[in-house]
């Protein structure tokens, strides 16, 4: 079984910086997930549907949603089985409860999410 905990997240001002971590189980299911998945980070804001907003490859590739292009790198140390999301000149638009999962994503691997409010 494979769980993802998200944390990092909080209170940040507007302008700030954040780095998100998502922690995947370091069984052989979390491992194997690692070794053979594209990873993203997903997040949903109140009233929205929850949307992708970066992906990594295994090669090391990304992709970034065209709202966080070049505020917000992603990356992945596959062997401690981390992802991470750091988040720069962060906006009002960027509160939302944020999540990382497969890409696409798996349902059973969604967890609590880690909630970040952007406000001054």
């Amino acid at each position: 079984q494979v769980q993802l905990v998200e944390s990092g997240g909080g209170l940040v001002h507007p302008g700030g910086s954040q780095r998100l971590s998502c922690a995947a189980s370091r069984n052989i299911f979390g491992i194997t997930v690692f070794s053979i998945k594209d990873l993203g980070w997903y997040r949903q804001a109140p009233g929205n549907q929850r949307e992708l907003v970066a992906a990594i490859s295994l090669d090391g590739s990304t992709n970034y949603t065209d709202h966080v292009k070049g505020r917000f790198t992603i990356s992945r140390d596959n062997a401690k089985t981390m992802v991470y999301l750091q988040r720069n000149n962060l906006k009002p638009d960027d509160t939302a409860v944020y999540y990382c999962n497969t890409v696409p994503a798996t349902y059973l691997y969604w967890g609590q999410g880690t909630q970040v409010t952007v406000s001054s």
